[in-house]
């Protein structure tokens, strides 16, 4: 599905003085045109590295804002299913982000009747839900260490599909800081211990999703507006997470929507409505096109550096060897590729 949306994207951007059919090669081409940073100023590139740093904060705290309103929900969770309560709790995520984007943002209303947005927004939002759903389905089966090392292997699917797209080879930097973001992101909570069941598996699919999320939106926001974009893709993970529900048989009765205004979930909500929604993927589709797919990838990386540091905050988490070990891999490794991408620049 998610390809015939792609080509159908491209091919309305894309005009060719042939009508022959375009081979798979051509259209990989096509796509990483728009793979690489867009235009920007040196204060530009510094903002847009000072935003997404900002967003792996937010993300960080999304962790703990959805573990504090699953605990609320432990009773529903053994009543209805892990499944059913969080993309109830997704679902609703999303329609706060969506509802306060079109109050907010007259381009978010613009952008309704808008074909060419809802197209960008049905790709980034499929993509997106597809990710979510994956991640939690697996996380019944596997401990939270391993899923984070899992997902975090979308630093390397990113920088693979970027190869494959845009068939160049990233430099050294790039390659060393994709290393060491893996790395750091996935051990920060010490050594995961794998056996490679559904769980295992439905997590590398979700890191898959996650990476192609990150090159599509270089590619759509260069092309759509993003807030319009951001707007659409929120409805779509909206709508897509309620017919999920119905399609497994929940969301049918008020009762189970009600559980939205448990004391402990209904705040939790709105924080991860407007802050890690809104607020996280509008900072995100605007600033990461001034950046390369793979540095951006390796800045959101920062992400479980965060959580842990709020977990050690409200302790909830232990300090151990390894949250400084992974901390300071990330940490080195975005450094290394911001010092060498600067002086490729300017040389």
């Amino acid at each position: 599905m998610f390809k015939r949306l792609q080509i159908t994207f491209l091919d309305r951007h894309t005009h060719s003085a042939s009508l022959r059919p375009q081979s798979m090669g051509e259209h990989l081409s096509q796509l990483g045109s728009g793979l690489e940073a867009g235009p920007a100023s040196p204060l530009q590139r510094k903002k847009a590295l000072f935003a997404l740093l900002v967003v792996t904060s937010v993300w960080g705290a999304t962790f703990i804002w959805m573990k504090q309103a699953l605990n609320a929900l432990e009773p529903e969770i053994q009543d209805i299913g892990r499944f059913q309560v969080v993309a109830i709790l997704v679902a609703a995520r999303f329609a706060v982000a969506a509802i306060a984007m079109i109050l907010l943002f007259p381009k978010a209303r613009a952008a309704l009747a808008h074909r060419e947005q809802w197209r960008g927004g049905l790709i980034l939002g499929g993509i997106m839900l597809v990710g979510f759903v994956t991640q939690m389905i697996g996380l019944k089966d596997i401990s939270p260490s391993v899923s984070a090392f899992l997902t975090s292997l979308y630093v390397v699917f990113t920088a693979l599909i970027t190869v494959v797209f845009t068939k160049s080879r990233p430099s050294r930097a790039l390659i060393l800081g994709v290393f060491l973001a893996t790395f750091g992101a996935g051990f920060i909570q010490g050594p995961p211990h794998l056996t490679w069941g559904m769980g295992e598996i439905l997590t590398v699919i979700c890191a898959v999703f996650f990476a192609l999320h990150i090159i599509y939106t270089q590619k759509l926001t260069q092309q759509l507006e993003p807030i319009g974009v951001t707007q659409t893709s929120f409805i779509v993970v909206a709508v897509g997470s309620l017919l999920l529900l119905l399609l497994i048989g929940g969301g049918r009765s008020i009762s189970q929507w009600d559980l939205v205004f448990k004391d402990g979930v209904f705040l939790q909500v709105l924080c991860l409505g407007i802050g890690g929604s809104l607020f996280c993927i509008l900072l995100l589709n605007i600033f990461q096109r001034y950046l390369h797919p793979i540095q951006a990838a390796i800045i959101y990386a920062f992400e479980p550096v965060w959580a842990t540091i709020y977990g050690l905050t409200l302790g909830l988490d232990h300090w151990s060897g390894w949250i400084l070990l992974g901390g300071g891999a990330l940490f080195i490794g975005n450094i290394v590729v911001e010092i060498f991408s600067t002086s490729d620049e300017e040389e």
